[in-house]
C-alpha cells in the first residue's frame, strides 16, 4: 500500500527542515571561520548526521555557499522589489530604495558578508561569483527593470537602465558603507538617512527628467 498524502507532506516538510538546518549551520560557520575554514565534514558533525546525508542535499561546499547566499538575500530582494513596485513618485521610490539598501549593507550581517567575500574571493573565485550572481546582479536587474519603466513614462531621461542601476548601487556603497566596513563605524538611522538623501539627490540630477530633479 502506498504512502498517503499526509505522510508524503510530513516527509517533505522534514526534508525542508533538515535542509534549512544545514544552511543555518553553514552560514554561521562561513561567517565565523571563513570559506576556507569551513568543511563539509565539520558541518555534518555539528548537524549530527553523516557526510553522505549532507552531500545528498549539497554535493559540494560551493553549492552550500550558494544556498547560504540565497537564504541571506531572498527576503532582502523581496523587500526591494516591494519598494520598486510601489506606486509612488520617482524621487520618493529612489530614496526609499537607497534607504533600504544602505541600511542593509551597513548592518552587522551585511558588513560581515562583504568582509567574507573580500577576504576569500582571491583564493576562491567561486565565492565572488556566487556573491555577485546571488546578490548584486539580481538587485541590479530589479533596478534596471524599474528604471526602464520610468524612462518609458518620461520621469527618467533616456539612458541605459542597466548602467543607471550599477551607478546607483555603487553610490550606495560609498563613504558611509566604507567607513562602516573598514573602520568599524556604527551607522545611525540619521547617518543612513543623510546618505540616502545625498545619493538620491545626485542620482536625480543625473537621470531624472527636469520636473523631477530636486
Amino acid at each position: 500500500m502506498g504512502l498517503d498524502v499526509k505522510t508524503l507532506g510530513k516527509r517533505e516538510a522534514n526534508k525542508l527542515g533538515r535542509r534549512q538546518a544545514i544552511v543555518e549551520i553553514a552560514a554561521l560557520s562561513f561567517m565565523e571561520r571563513g570559506y576556507a575554514g569551513t568543511s563539509m565534514s565539520a558541518i555534518a558533525t555539528e548537524l549530527g548526521g553523516s557526510k553522505s546525508t549532507l552531500w545528498g542535499y549539497f554535493p559540494s561546499k560551493e553549492d552550500l555557499f550558494a544556498a547560504v547566499m540565497d537564504d541571506a538575500t531572498a527576503e532582502f530582494r523581496a523587500q526591494l522589489d516591494d519598494v520598486l513596485t510601489h506606486k509612488g513618485a520617482f524621487a520618493e521610490t529612489v530614496l526609499a530604495f537607497c534607504r533600504r539598501f544602505i541600511t542593509k549593507v551597513t548592518s552587522h550581517d551585511g558588513c560581515g558578508l562583504y568582509r567574507l567575500v573580500a577576504a576569500e574571493s582571491g583564493r576562491f573565485p567561486e565565492v565572488g561569483r556566487i556573491f555577485s550572481s546571488r546578490g548584486r546582479e539580481p538587485v541590479g536587474q530589479l533596478l534596471a527593470h524599474y528604471f526602464q519603466t520610468q524612462i518609458e513614462v518620461g520621469t527618467m531621461r533616456p539612458s541605459d537602465p542597466k548602467r543607471a542601476a550599477q551607478m546607483i548601487l555603487s553610490m550606495c556603497l560609498g563613504d558611509l558603507h566604507q567607513r562602516t566596513l573598514l573602520l568599524g563605524f556604527r551607522a545611525t538611522p540619521e547617518d543612513i538617512e543623510a546618505e540616502a538623501k545625498a545619493v538620491t539627490t545626485d542620482f536625480l540630477r543625473a537621470y531624472a527628467s527636469g520636473e523631477d530633479v530636486r
